[in-house]
Parts: C-alpha cells; structure tokens; sequence
C-alpha cells in the first residue's frame, strides 16, 4: 500500500538530475573541440582545471578520480592539441584534482549518512501516524496528509480508524501548532484514541479521555507549552446499524456527501480538547442514519481556511459535487484542486478523511500521493 501522504522523494530527497551526471563529460567534450576549432594562440585548455572540481558533485571518488587523471593527461600532452601544461601548472591541476576526490568521499558518505538518518526519521513518523488501510471491519476508508513543515511526514493534524469491540471508531484532529513541535501531542493523542477504542464504550467517553491525556501533558510541560489545545471530530460507526454518532470538539464539520450534493452534518459542538472535559461540559453526540452511498469526508481546517492569491477561502463544500465524479479518486482530487486552489497547496497541514459504509462502486484507495 503506498503511504497515504508521502511525496515521493519529499522525505529522503530527490535524485540528482541525469544531466547533473553527464554535465562534466559534457564540458570536458566541448572545451576540447572549442580549442580545437580556435587559433593557437588562443588557450582554453586550462577551463579545464575546474571540472574536476564540478565532477565532485556528479561521481563518486572513483569517478572523480578517474575524471581528474584524464583532464591531467590532456594537459600534460602537448600533442593532443588541448593544452601546454608544464611543472608547476600541472602541480596545481594535480591538487585541485586531488582536492575533489576528497571532496567527492566527504560528500558520498554525507549523503550515505542523512539517507541513513531521514530513513530513521521515517520510520519514527509512520509509527506515530501509519497509513489507512482501505477498510476497517465494514467501513472503507480513504485518508489524505500533507505536512506543512518541507522534509516531514507528520504535522499538527492527526487522524486514525480502529475497530474496536464497540464498532468501528475514526478520529480527525488538529492540535495546537504545526511542525515537528506539535508530533509529540499527536502521539499522544493517537495513543489515548486507540485505547479508548478498546476500553471505553461511549463515544463521549473517548473524547474525555483524549481531553485528560491533553490536561495532564499541559500540567507536565506547562512551562513550554502554557497553553496546550486541539480540536477533533470523533465518529462512531456501530456494529449492525446503518449510523454514525458523531462527536465535535470544536472542530469543522463534517460533510455529507449524498447523491452528489455535499452538506454539512449539523453537530452541536463542545469545547476544544484540553480545556478539561467533564460533568455538564462534555459535548453532545450526534446521531446521523445513513443511506447507501453516503459518503463522509473530515477535514482539518488547513482545507478550508486556505486562500488563493486574491485571500478567497477554498470552498470545500460546493467543490466536493464537482469532483465526485470518480468516488475512488475523491480524495484525491480534493487535495489536487487544493493545490490548484492555492498555487502549490496550502502553508498548513491538511488531513482528509473519507469514510463510507455499504457504498457501492469502486472502494476508495486508502493510498493517495501528489505534490506539495
């Protein structure tokens, strides 16, 4: 299955261009034939003392080696027309070009070691937030994230779907902050979800013991982060019943996608998670029946609170009726005509949720890609 929010190269860096490989030949190629075609007079020879230096950057040490030794050999041979090179100008080819086999050793084994590092860092992160799978119990599912923080997999926006002995659960949320500072509340938070989703047997419940989890990091930390919050929407899909209970703490609403018309599913809201959840301050549950081919979408407000160069917001739920043409590739091409949207995709994190139960059709792909 491919990651649902991984760019592919965003994390480990993109390989170097082809033509970053063949550019030193390249040059060597045409200095060689431009002082060929000039007078005698003319020396172009010695522009040749620089591309060992540029080969550095394209091979590896025993590229730049090798490459070296030729630009040497052409100008310590007067018959081959290239160059005149003699003692002490030859000296200084010789250290340049031992200069970038050092050069191009330090840099293959840096990059040996960030790759080791970034695959490490990967890992990390898929731990904290691993991929949707296609279909929870009955409940299909397709999830879209993007970091808004270059080179990471995880933000400040989570989301999760367990199967628990209560139904199937999904949870959507967006924390304090963005970045790697906020992954550690992430962690923390998935990790109280997916007890909850075992343990507690009301819905409501599982937003209080997210909130606690959150209380209790805000007391433990309360002198860097004197203000610890997040909101969440958390569904509940029960077994043998065609509804979704729905729980908001302070976060955007749901939509509803039926028979290609989107709405938002009124739900009233409670306070963010981390205020202190608890006795008359625990939020509503929302009881919605569904139909076949409902369709669910949750968002982050990443999605919504977006602009375009003139400071228009994205309209989510007018856009959704255009793009559900195709209900395998929805979330897909919410995050591409975001990205459309906004000239390059939103300075934010962004988390999408699809999920639908007894849809007919195709099932949607829990494994979505594309540009950030």
């Amino acid at each position: 299955m491919r990651r649902a929010w991984e760019d592919p190269g965003r994390l480990h860096g993109a390989p170097p261009p082809r033509w970053a490989r063949f550019a030193p030949a390249v040059a060597l190629v045409a200095l060689c034939c431009a002082q060929w075609l000039t007078p005698g007079n003319v020396e172009l020879g010695y522009f040749l003392a620089a591309l060992p230096a540029v080969a550095a950057f394209s091979y590896g040490a025993a590229g730049t080696a090798v490459f070296a030794a030729l630009v040497l050999a052409l100008l310590a041979f007067p018959d081959l027309g290239v160059g005149h090179a003699r003692g002490s100008d030859l000296a200084t080819v010789a250290v340049v070009g031992l200069l970038s086999v050092v050069i191009a050793w330090v840099r293959h084994r840096r990059d040996t070691q960030l790759v080791s590092v970034r695959t490490v860092a990967e890992a990390a992160q898929l731990a904290v937030l691993p991929p949707v799978p296609e279909r929870v119990g009955p409940v299909r599912c397709a999830g879209l994230y993007r970091a808004a923080q270059q080179g990471t997999l995880v933000g400040g926006d989570l989301f999760d779907v367990r199967a628990g002995p209560f139904g199937v659960r999904a949870v959507v949320g967006d924390v304090q902050g963005h970045g790697l500072a906020a992954v550690g509340t992430v962690a923390a938070l998935l990790g109280a979800f997916r007890e909850a989703v075992l343990d507690d047997r009301e819905l409501v419940d599982v937003a209080s013991r997210l909130d606690r989890r959150l209380v209790a990091d805000a007391a433990a930390a309360a002198v860097t982060h004197p203000e610890l919050f997040a909101t969440a929407v958390l569904l509940e899909f029960p077994t043998g019943l065609d509804l979704v209970r729905i729980v908001s703490c302070g976060h955007p609403p749901v939509l509803l996608l039926r028979d290609f018309v989107a709405s938002e599913v009124t739900v009233e809201p409670g306070p963010p998670l981390g205020l202190g959840l608890a006795g008359p301050a625990l939020p509503p549950v929302t009881e919605l029946r569904l139909v076949p081919g409902d369709r669910l979408l949750a968002h982050t407000d990443g999605v919504t609170e977006a602009r375009d160069a003139g400071g228009r917001f994205y309209p989510l739920a007018s856009r959704i009726p255009v793009l559900a043409s195709d209900p395998a590739g929805l979330v897909r091409a919410v995050w591409k005509d975001l990205a459309a949207f906004t000239d390059g995709g939103p300075h934010d994190d962004v988390a999408l949720l699809m999920l639908s139960v007894g849809a007919e059709g195709p099932v949607p792909r829990g494994g979505v890609t594309g540009p950030y």
